[in-house]
């Protein structure tokens, strides 16, 4: 790619970039939200047509009408908001659009193609699930089938081992590189420095639209990468002390129950408790509960059995607005689909939990005014890139799609925090900056719940570790004293199976 220029209105998502990625290497991408790494590939992939500049592939220059044209010629993507239909099965998804079957998508062969290929990568996924019953991590894994499954000679994944335990995580490495030695170019865009290390050969930084430096992954020290990401000097990513005292249990479950979309327990006889101060992390691989839990806990599912409190008193089953009024705020692990409501403004999704009332609300009636300011109060605080209030929320990015998300739920002065995977798609600014946020609300006397796979981050921040393995707590562990090892071993399964 030589030259990239794509502007959209008010901004210039990509000004001159040069990308190159040979044949038979990983390459990484990085660079802060904003800075034009989706764009990049969104060109690559069809989806976008450049402005100015040219797209070479094997040495010959291509243009692509469309994505159709991109995967015709060997170009497929994991995007970071999944390209999936929500009523049709894993596997016709994964078949969709593809040159066989031309009629019958859900026959036998596909779906046992699609299981050789899923068990292959050690991303087992069933073949029969309907999207919508899946978790966003199971959707993830599916975005990932499908792309190998087509046999794609260039393959660009956004953040491909965010729902993957470490030793999955090291399998799908291990694959990357079998695919690179055979001939194929991986890009690969994630925010975890230490992946990069541990993955690319090369790396490419982009930063405010343009291509700041490609080096060598000898060349580099993950400090070295995350100075050129953001232009600045960054703290490394370790654990701080506590140094305020916990207080009383302020959240406490108690056998809570709850079934999945799919029928069948998705939650079995879970009990903990957090303090006002403290902060618990929950690990497990995506699909063994952390989504169902996080909702029954918010009050978006009903819980079957069980009895959920805030700071003494039960909350009713399945009443969100109760759950606010509780004192409960929510950070969900799909903020596109279920944080935000994407068609409306910036300023009406910063009020989406005070619209009724004081100062936004005037009886029966909006203050726009109030709405705007209260928008941009929040945009000034959480640095959110933006033309304005009065855009869509998705024109954003990734990343200031999540600061949005937690600017409005910081804003409601929260007992108990349920933060679901708060810095997945962030750069390491960003994600400096949320953690502080959350080590802020604890010092503040908020419960803070941490569902994340990013197990770094949990070590960093928690001070206590629980383990979902099949909606079940497989262990609990001391964060200070914890291993990544330990952890891996419990999300695994490795304790029911000793």
């Amino acid at each position: 790619m030589d030259g990239i220029t794509k502007r959209f209105p008010g901004i210039v998502a990509n000004e001159g970039v040069t990308f190159e990625a040979a044949g038979g290497e990983v390459h990484a991408l990085l660079g802060e939200n904003g800075a034009g790494k989706t764009t990049l590939m969104n060109v690559l992939t069809g989806l976008y047509r450049p402005d100015e500049g040219e797209i070479s592939l094997y040495g010959e220059r291509v243009s692509f009408g469309g994505p159709r044209d991109a995967l015709d010629a060997g170009i497929g993507m994991v995007h970071q908001h999944f390209r999936l239909v929500e009523t049709l099965t894993v596997a016709e998804n994964v078949l969709l659009g593809w040159h066989r079957p031309r009629f019958w998508l859900g026959g036998k062969p596909g779906r046992r193609e699609v299981r050789e290929v899923s068990e292959a990568l050690q991303l087992h996924v069933d073949p029969d699930a309907r999207i919508w019953q899946l978790s966003v991590g199971e959707q993830q894994r599916v975005e990932i089938v499908k792309a190998v499954f087509r046999g794609s000679r260039v393959l660009v994944l956004d953040e491909p081992t965010a729902v993957l335990t470490p030793q999955e995580a090291d399998a799908l490495f291990n694959t990357l590189r079998v695919m690179a030695r055979e001939g194929h170019s991986v890009i690969v865009i994630t925010h975890k420095l230490h992946e990069v290390m541990a993955v690319a050969d090369r790396i490419t930084v982009l930063r405010g639209g343009r291509s700041v430096a490609t080096v060598a992954v000898d060349d580099v020290t993950p400090r070295s990468l995350a100075s050129l990401m953001v232009g600045r000097e960054v703290a490394d990513a370790l654990r701080v002390e506590r140094t305020h005292a916990l207080g009383d249990a302020m959240l406490e479950l108690t056998d809570v129950s709850a079934s999945g979309d799919r029928g069948g327990l998705s939650l079995a006889d879970v009990s903990f408790s957090i303090r006002s101060g403290e902060i618990v992390g929950v690990a497990g691989v995506a699909g063994n509960g952390q989504r169902e839990l996080a909702e029954v806990i918010s009050g978006m599912r009903p819980a079957t059995d069980g009895t959920v409190r805030v700071d003494g008193r039960a909350l009713r089953s399945g009443d969100v607005r109760r759950a606010i009024a509780a004192g409960v705020a929510h950070v969900p692990e799909d903020r596109l689909g279920t944080g935000l409501a994407p068609s409306l403004s910036i300023s009406r999704n910063a009020v989406l939990k005070t619209y009724r009332g004081p100062p936004v609300a005037r009886g029966p009636f909006l203050l726009l005014r109030r709405m705007t300011e209260a928008a941009r109060s929040l945009i000034a605080r959480y640095d959110v890139k933006t033309t304005g209030p009065d855009a869509p929320a998705r024109n954003l990015s990734g990343g200031n799609l999540q600061k949005l998300v937690l600017g409005r739920e910081f804003q409601g002065s929260p007992k108990v925090l349920v933060a679901a995977q708060p810095t997945r798609g962030l750069d390491v600014g960003a994600i400096e900056t949320v953690h502080s946020y959350l080590r802020e609300a604890a010092a503040e006397g908020v419960a803070v719940l941490l569902v994340s796979e990013d197990l770094d981050e949990i070590l960093a921040l928690a001070d206590r570790v629980l383990v979902l393995y099949e909606g079940a707590v497989a262990g609990e562990l001391e964060a200070e004293s914890a291993t990544v090892e330990e952890l891996g071993f419990l999300m695994a399964g490795g304790a029911r199976a000793a």
